[in-house]
């Protein structure tokens, strides 16, 4: 088991990645998961690379987790008599639902939801955010807008409206088509985009039953001012600094992405960092200084894991941009600074026995040269809790469910394995210690600390700890 690093890796699948041997390359580099896409590529495709990842899972024995993204609403203006026009600042535009093609003067906005909720002195951003409107006047079926900052604006380009709350579901047809195949693969995680409100969540866990764990995009203004709310009704955050970076001043996302990770690790949420980490690596085998700091700036803050989007799907350098992530995640990581910096950001603890227990490994880890922490859990739970006090040695996640074990690979930290439930008081530590020999985290001599809740499996009931010698 490979369990030098704690921040996870999470790399999106797409088709600069091949086949199992690709695959089985970007795991033995440092992925922990991967992401399939739903905004590109068929149905078919996205099912290949998930058999793809299963069979490396099963030769390399190690839990593998699959994140599903789903593409959200997509918000764009219509189209134009010659396919663009040029907008000078200062100048009319009406956007309507009347679906002609456009000129200089009028466009469509087929989203009358986006009509009904702004109001004049609001902005809208066309285009990633290069041009710039704002709202002089509502109609009934129609916004006129002041052109703020111009620029060429073409067909399909897209919206966004970040000053408003749009009564949108972030579930789409396609959405809902995807997320049906999604769950009958098997994918253990599901991306929400276009999330505004905690509402949202609770729509899509009706939809998942249970099937998959929830992982919501923070992405709009408004998503950010409720961040503590959304994060308590979902598995995990992921920071989707492209989007946000529309809808929010360039200049604010670095202190929203502390914040998120803040919130997050007081509430045991794992948290991924996303979007335009090693962008450059695309097309060069080698990154930016300003992007290796990004990287090492997630790692430092505390996040759980940090994504690759188009350097691994599309990019022509996958296997050199985990390479890098990886050397940037442990060079941070063995710093004399880093687990003081952690400790001093740690959150506060609930008064639960969990809590109290995963206070005492990482108090104890830090006095005794302890290899390993194990702990035996059912959902995962426990687990989560251990990683929220980020101790100084690494978690081996004992549990007798493979989708907790997949669950657990973007969690910081945790390195599972799938054991059978155990049923004996006396089976503890000999299991503990002989998996933890097994796996190469502990040899002849160490110290071992052991958590685990007896009577065996009760979820939640961790109230146990040990500390074991490897004999």
């Amino acid at each position: 088991m490979n369990a030098d690093k704690k921040v996870k890796i999470l790399a999106t699948l797409g088709p600069a990645i091949n086949g199992i041997d690709d695959i089985r390359q970007l795991v033995e580099s440092g992925v922990n998961l991967f992401r399939l896409n739903f905004s590109h590529g068929e149905h078919a495709d996205h099912a290949q690379r998930y058999h793809w990842v299963r069979e490396v899972e099963q030769r390399l024995n190690t839990p593998i987790g699959i994140l599903m993204d789903l593409q959200g609403p997509k918000l764009r203006v219509g189209r134009f008599k010659d396919g663009k026009v040029n907008l000078e600042r200062g100048q009319a535009l009406r956007l309507d639902l009347d679906p002609t093609p456009g000129d200089a003067r009028r466009v469509c906005l087929p989203h009358p939801e986006i009509i009904e909720a702004l109001q004049p002195g609001m902005n809208l951003l066309l285009d990633d955010g290069r041009l710039r409107l704002q709202v002089t006047a509502k109609h009934s079926d129609a916004i006129d807008t002041q052109v703020i900052a111009g620029g060429e604006l073409s067909d399909r380009k897209g919206v966004n409206v970040p000053e408003a709350v749009l009564q949108l579901s972030p579930l789409t047809e396609k959405d809902r088509r995807d997320l049906t195949f999604g769950l009958e693969l098997g994918v253990d995680w599901v991306a929400l985009s276009f999330v505004q409100r905690p509402e949202d969540i609770l729509e899509a866990r009706e939809l998942i039953q249970g099937k998959a764990f929830i992982m919501a995009k923070i992405e709009k203004p408004s998503a950010v001012q409720q961040i503590e709310a959304i994060a308590q009704l979902c598995d995990a955050i992921m920071v989707a600094r492209g989007d946000l970076g529309v809808e929010v001043p360039a200049e604010n996302v670095p202190r929203i992405q502390r914040d998120i990770i803040r919130t997050c690790r007081q509430l045991g949420k794992p948290v991924v960092v996303a979007t335009q980490m090693l962008e450059s690596m695309r097309f060069s085998p080698a990154p930016t200084r300003a992007e290796v700091t990004d990287v090492a700036n997630a790692v430092a803050e505390g996040a759980d894991a940090v994504m690759l989007s188009a350097e691994t799907a599309s990019g022509d350098y996958p296997l050199e941009a985990v390479q890098m992530m990886s050397k940037i995640i442990r060079q941070v990581e063995s710093g004399p600074d880093f687990q003081a910096q952690l400790d001093v950001s740690r959150p506060q603890a609930e008064a639960t026995a969990s809590d109290a227990i995963s206070c005492a490994i990482r108090r104890i880890s830090s006095i005794l040269p302890v290899a390993a922490l194990v702990n035996y859990t059912e959902s995962g739970a426990s687990s989560l809790r251990a990683s929220r006090e980020r101790p100084k040695t690494p978690i081996l996640s004992l549990t007798p469910n493979l989708h907790t074990a997949r669950r657990l690979t973007v969690a910081w930290g945790i390195y599972s394995v799938v054991n059978p439930r155990l049923h004996e008081v006396e089976e503890v530590t000999s299991t503990a210690l002989s998996i933890a020999q097994a796996q190469g985290m502990a040899q002849t001599g160490d110290t071992v600390v052991i958590t685990a809740g007896v009577p065996f499996g009760q979820p939640g009931s961790t109230n146990s700890l040990r500390i074991e010698t490897l004999q």
